[in-house]
């Protein structure tokens, strides 16, 4: 039974993550301290995997063998990074350093979760792993961005100097059952306002565009990605691009809600104008390709958000 150590395992993605390892047969301990994640999300799990509450900023300490290590902890939307801008940085820097200490120490497979924001706000669209990004380096954004582009450079700099054996991946917007309703990015924020008949708050004109790539193909393509030979960054998302302004038409409609779009300010500077991933490498070196349509994926995370706002409403 291979064993597995994943950081920030008690979040959105990382929670999905561990039932897939339970799926395919891994013994799994799963770290987080809760920042931003919840044991909710794993309680379902409770009996099949252990779990370690801990800072990974912090030397983390695993008794026994280890296959895999995977990185997946650190603050992960605007509201979550803009609140806790120095432990986001810690948790890319140091976190990365003590997650790639430990595979290094258990000779264990590693990978890292990145993502697209290090390619800032991009000027080559579509965005090829091969695009070296447009980033602001004192932005409120920075924070986030920078603190990835580092965890991607110091994971080469293990792979090449101590020879550890490891992947990067490149996530791109994604969403599903599980995400905070108080997460602050935008299918949580339109689903909730919609839910509740509020505007739906679209910031600036509304023809930024974004892509949004469902839990469940995103998991697919980090299990290909742990188990290939692809040692070098890999974009994992859907290409399918819409304007904010259209996904926010589309969630009204979806929910049969009767609320209104309203615009506001831009939030943050350096906010990307378009983000759609180049996936020719995932879909010819992974054979992996995003298979749930936006309707079918935003159906399955509305209801979840619908029942969790109804349990809200009995509670309040």
């Amino acid at each position: 039974m291979p064993r597995t150590v994943i950081t920030g395992g008690a979040g959105f993605i990382g929670s999905h993550f561990c039932e897939r390892l339970v799926a395919e047969g891994h013994e799994v301990v799963c770290v987080d301290n809760l920042a931003t994640g919840s044991l909710d999300n794993i309680a379902h799990l409770r009996g099949q995997i252990e779990f370690i509450r801990h800072n990974v900023t912090q030397p983390i300490h695993v008794a026994g063998p280890v296959d895999y290590v995977l990185h997946l902890a650190s603050p992960a939307s605007p509201v979550d990074y803009m609140r806790l801008p120095i432990p986001t940085l810690k948790v890319g820097s140091l976190g990365t350093h003590n997650a790639l200490g430990l595979a290094k120490a258990k000779h264990a497979r590693y990978l890292l979760a990145s993502t697209s924001e290090v390619y800032g706000d991009p000027e080559v669209h579509p965005q090829p792993e091969t695009y070296y990004g447009h980033v602001n380096p004192v932005g409120e954004r920075s924070v986030y961005d920078e603190a990835k582009r580092f965890a991607e450079s110091i994971t080469m700099a293990y792979h090449r100097y101590h020879r550890v054996d490891t992947r990067i991946a490149r996530i791109f917007n994604t969403y599903g059952p599980r995400m905070r309703l108080d997460d602050g990015r935008v299918v949580p924020n339109f689903v909730a306002q919609a839910l509740r008949n509020e505007p739906l708050t679209v910031y600036g004109d509304g023809a930024q565009t974004r892509s949004f790539c469902y839990v469940e193909d995103l998991i697919e393509g980090l299990w290909r990605l742990l188990q290939s030979e692809i040692d070098t960054p890999v974009n994992l998302g859907t290409p399918y691009e819409y304007t904010v302004k259209d996904f926010a038409r589309l969630i009204i409609d979806l929910t049969g809600s009767a609320s209104e779009i309203v615009h506001c300010p831009l939030p943050t500077q350096d906010d990307p104008r378009s983000r759609r991933p180049d996936l020719t490498k995932a879909e010819t070196q992974l054979r992996w390709s995003p298979h749930v349509a936006l309707e079918d994926g935003l159906r399955r995370t509305i209801e979840w958000f619908r029942a969790r706002l109804s349990v809200r409403s009995v509670v309040g």
